[in-house]
């Protein structure tokens, strides 16, 4: 079975094409970094303006690419939430229209579910059941997965989410969008900080989290100072270390109660060269596994692999009907 997956959910465009016999084909991504980066952050008419003109020019370049005819496609997967609703509808709408003409099924896929489980398609050796831990621009999700479709949301941000507070940081530090890779970049100059800002919640008992008042606490500190380049450096370390601080103990504490040693991290967040290493240093006796870094951000790939996955559900049909729902099961 081939199966192209789609993803529109925000501001990539991402198609991919997998094999259920020889795994992933390929997959390509187009960003829309440059259109929104003057903006701070992404204007959804845009992108779903951009999402119109990039969808069929895409999908042609991966079949050329990979020598794949159109019809030996078997299967469509789209991301139907959560997201912002004009690139969701325009995923839908190409998706549903592609499968009805090929006489195909088409099956909607939960974009939150996809990246949790976007670690096994290169990671062979992780097994069910894994806490995973989704941390990206939108969200910051600790759960239990103990099946293909069986999840215990453990906790999850009571606010901002660890990837929405690097980006709004970054702007208040004249640093460029997306600011998660901004902030690690110039983290990674110096080896300490002399500030300690504060690692919210981190020893609660829940396993919630909270970034809005780190970033109230941080932004109103880059306003009282002149900024420089070794300012900025200074600032931005102890910031992204107070973040992993806490993304690391709650998620090992998880794994600690439920006496489970596989743990998935994923999301755009999951990028983080500080939080892989520190990751890969503190584990223990754990298994923490990532995805491979093409499939941290948004992307078909994970879109294509999660509808194979769900296959053989009822949810997979060929009506032209399209719902996108911005909401999810694990929000």
């Amino acid at each position: 079975m081939i199966v192209l997956g789609i993803e529109s959910s925000c501001d990539e465009t991402g198609l991919a094409l997998f094999d259920s016999k020889d795994g992933m084909i390929g997959h390509i991504v187009n960003s829309q970094h440059d259109i929104h980066s003057k903006y701070g952050g992404v204007v959804p008419e845009l992108a779903s303006r951009d999402h119109v003109l990039k969808l069929v020019p895409l999908l042609d370049q991966l079949l050329s690419q990979n020598k794949i005819l159109l019809e030996n496609i078997n299967l469509i997967a789209f991301t139907n939430g959560p997201g912002l609703l004009g690139p969701l509808l325009t995923g839908a709408s190409f998706a549903k229209s592609l499968a009805w003409s090929l006489k195909i099924k088409a099956i909607e896929v939960d974009h939150l579910e996809a990246h949790i489980f976007s670690p096994m398609i290169t990671e062979k050796e992780l097994k069910l059941p894994f806490i995973s831990l989704l941390v990206s621009g939108g969200h910051t999700i600790l759960t239990l997965v103990k099946d293909n479709s069986n999840y215990k949301v453990l906790g999850k941000t009571l606010d901002d989410s660890a990837g929405e507070v690097f980006d709004k940081v970054a702007r208040h530090l004249g640093l460029a969008y997306p600011g998660g890779p901004e902030i690690s970049k110039v983290a990674s100059n110096i080896s300490s900080s002399s500030y300690i800002f504060p690692r919210p919640m981190i020893k609660t008992d829940c396993y919630n989290f909270s970034f809005s008042g780190l970033k109230t606490h941080v932004t109103q500190l880059i306003n009282k100072v002149e900024l420089n380049d070794s300012i900025i450096e200074d600032i931005a370390y102890d910031f992204e270390n107070s973040i992993i601080d806490v993304l690391i103990s709650k998620t090992l504490r998880a794994a600690r109660e439920y006496n489970i040693k596989n743990i998935v991290i994923t999301g755009g967040v999951s990028a983080n060269k500080k939080l892989r290493m520190r990751c890969d240093a503190e584990k223990g006796k754990n298994k923490i596994f990532f995805p491979n870094i093409a499939y941290s951000t948004d992307n078909g790939a994970m879109i294509a692999y999660m509808g194979w996955l769900k296959s053989s559900e009822k949810s997979a049909n060929n009506t032209l009907e399209i719902n996108p729902n911005p909401s999810s099961r694990f929000i």
